[in-house]
């Protein structure tokens, strides 16, 4: 039985991240089995059937650290549009894969600095391309 949280991709994200996955780089890296794994699990919709409330790639979604009250805006992209300093989280870096598809009041626990576990709760998605209306983006 899988006890992970319940996530929800879209279809589009999925094949450029497949597709992203594959290249010689990152082909068989710890990086991609994680989010391969993800997929295995995850309900796949098409992108203009994505609930509002999911962090999609490209997605802004606000965070907080239960255990600190620390507030975060994460933006899920990329990694060749990663800028950590700026928010802007790869989807291949633990948080970014973890953060895929997780639902408004989802939590994650994510490893920190000096080996603290942050525990992440999605409270609010500022911006989501689907729900936009960016489907292609």
């Amino acid at each position: 039985m899988d006890n992970r949280t319940p996530i929800i991709l879209s279809r589009l994200d999925v094949e450029r991240i497949e597709a992203l996955l594959e290249t010689p780089a990152l082909r068989g890296t710890p990086a991609a089995r994680m989010l391969l794994e993800e997929f295995d699990r995850a309900e796949i919709l098409e992108p203009a059937a994505m609930p509002h409330d999911v962090v999609s790639m490209n997605s802004s979604a606000d965070c907080v650290d239960e255990a600190s009250d620390k507030h975060y805006t994460l933006t899920l992209v990329y990694p060749k549009d990663a800028d950590a300093d700026a928010g802007r989280i790869s989807v291949l870096a633990p948080v970014g894969s973890a953060l895929l598809g997780l639902r408004v009041g989802q939590r994650i626990d994510w490893p920190g600095h000096g080996g603290r576990t942050l525990k992440l709760k999605v409270t609010a998605i500022r911006y989501q391309p689907e729900a936009a209306g960016d489907l292609h983006r």
